[in-house]
């Protein structure tokens, strides 16, 4: 009976473990590369393998944030600190040129748990302007 007993006790200390482990809550981490053109007949399969890694990056950044409890904002954040610090994206480093030959950005991020919002626009001396 007593081994009986501490099996139990231990298989649900296993149990718990294991349930505090898992994220409490689904969810879902959605990204896009930008709207820009990009003729086929200019993207070779290394620039195309480039691509994908890096927003493969910047996917599995957010989705350990969420995986691990971190809360929707820092996993957005961070998901897009990895494309703003790429020169293959249309945001932080990578952003398109104005006709006066400068950068300037725009970025805005939304709290869905309170509709809270901020923005930035015109930026051009902020790395990260999700962030600013």
């Amino acid at each position: 009976m007593r081994n009986a007993l501490g099996t139990i006790v231990v298989l649900v200390l296993y149990i718990i473990q294991v349930a505090e482990a898992k994220p409490k809550e689904k969810f879902a981490l959605v990204i896009h590369g930008g709207a820009g053109t990009i003729l086929k007949k200019n993207m070779t399969a290394e620039r195309e393998a480039a691509y994908r890694t890096k927003l493969d990056e910047a996917l599995q950044t957010g989705y350990k944030i969420l995986n691990t409890g971190g809360t929707a904002m820092n996993a957005v954040e961070a998901t897009i600190h990895v494309m703003e610090d790429s020169p293959l994206f249309n945001a932080g480093k990578g952003a398109v040129f104005t006709n006066a030959g400068t950068n300037e950005m725009d970025a805005s991020i939304m709290d869905g748990s309170n509709l809270k919002a901020g923005a930035v626009t015109g930026v051009k001396t902020v790395k990260n302007p999700i962030s600013a």
